[in-house]
């Protein structure tokens, strides 16, 4: 089939977790035979970082604006699904775009689920609006559980799917280095996040001096306290990130607080570790266990206490039973085969089943 995907960025992984999530996903994509468009708004914080400028998994197009998308338009109205993601710049105004132009499935990718429906309930988000989610054939969801009952009851999703992040299997993999760190943490700074970055990993790099720490992320605050054992790495590209891993005695996971609080909602970061066999500390969230077992594939931990615990016990069990379970289920063949059976279903529907599109208020042809 043909797809066209308007995203937030796939040539630069520069401050967003996006791109890599699109890599993963649409290079498997189009090893199962798929045609893929991508059409990114060119930005010049992503185009001063471009560390994927020329894919060979799809095209990869720019657009300067909602009516520069005039170019595209007959690609648009062409392809068999045409899918918006979360934090496109002017997202509201190209799903209005796509659901007017589109002839196939018109699909929303949302790999911000918890944040976006916090930011609906304010008011203040300003990539979806609640009248277009009715509009999308198919919501596809970074949350899976209750978070999908609520998009179709409440804000009229046609279908809510989950649609998980994954790892690219044949770049995410147990890589032969030396072991440099005791613990790692890989993450965009987030004031949400932060405090539990202190508490599971800052404090405990205090109270054990002997130990190697570090965190590697961009946008952290001059201002914060790094102890001396832990070292900062501004950015690591994607291409850096296995090694990163399999330097790690062990690698920590820190979620936002949006998707705490609607669970079901795995981090890239958790599949990429586990993918390189790094034993993985983590918060805790409802739905977690359906990801990672808690004490055979993870270990999860509230306090710096529980940190120290983990890293003074044996670790290789761990990260192997984690690995086995991320290239079971949690790889870009995997997720790419269950995308691929989401937009068939979908398509297999009559045409006088489909609800009528809405945009800005309005239906639309």
């Amino acid at each position: 089939m043909r797809l066209v995907v308007l995203g937030l960025s796939l040539s630069s992984s520069w401050g967003n977790g996006h791109a890599t999530t699109f890599r993963a996903l649409l290079s498997a994509f189009a090893a199962r035979g798929h045609e893929v468009l991508f059409l990114e708004r060119d930005v010049p914080w992503y185009a001063a970082h471009r560390d994927l400028p020329d894919p060979d998994f799809c095209r990869l197009a720019y657009y300067e604006s909602v009516a520069n998308l005039e170019k595209w338009r007959d690609e648009i109205a062409q392809a068999d699904a045409v899918m918006v993601g979360s934090y496109v710049p002017e997202g509201v105004a190209v799903g209005a775009y796509v659901q007017e132009h589109a002839r196939g499935l018109t699909c929303f990718y949302d790999i911000d689920t918890p944040v976006t429906l916090a930011r609906l309930e304010r008011g203040d988000c300003d990539y979806l609006s609640p009248n277009l989610i009715p509009g999308y054939d198919i919501y596809f969801s970074f949350a899976g559980g209750p978070t999908l009952d609520r998009l179709e009851d409440e804000y009229g999703a046609q279908r809510a799917r989950a649609l998980y992040c994954s790892v690219d299997t044949a770049r995410y993999a147990p890589k032969d280095v030396p072991a440099r760190w005791d613990l790692t943490y890989l993450g965009t700074y987030s004031d949400d996040r932060q405090p539990t970055l202190e508490r599971l990993l800052i404090e405990p790099a205090r109270a054990r001096p002997d130990l190697a720490f570090a965190v590697a992320g961009s946008q952290y605050p001059e201002e914060i306290d790094w102890p001396d054992n832990v070292e900062r790495i501004e950015h690591l590209p994607p291409a850096d990130h296995a090694a990163f891993y399999s330097a790690s005695r062990f690698t920590l996971n820190v979620t936002r607080a949006d998707m705490i609080a609607a669970g079901w909602s795995p981090s890239v970061r958790l599949f990429e570790a586990g993918a390189c066999g790094t034993p993985i500390i983590s918060d805790r969230w409802d739905g977690i266990e359906t990801i990672l077992r808690p004490r055979r594939e993870i270990i999860l931990a509230a306090s710096g206490e529980e940190v120290i615990a983990a890293l003074d016990a044996p670790a290789a069990p761990l990260a192997a039973a984690a690995r086995r379970a991320v290239l079971a289920h949690h790889s870009a063949e995997h997720r790419a085969a269950e995308f691929e059976a989401d937009l068939e279903a979908a398509m297999s529907r009559q045409d006088g089943e489909r609800t009528p599109r809405i945009a800005n208020g309005r239906a639309l042809a």
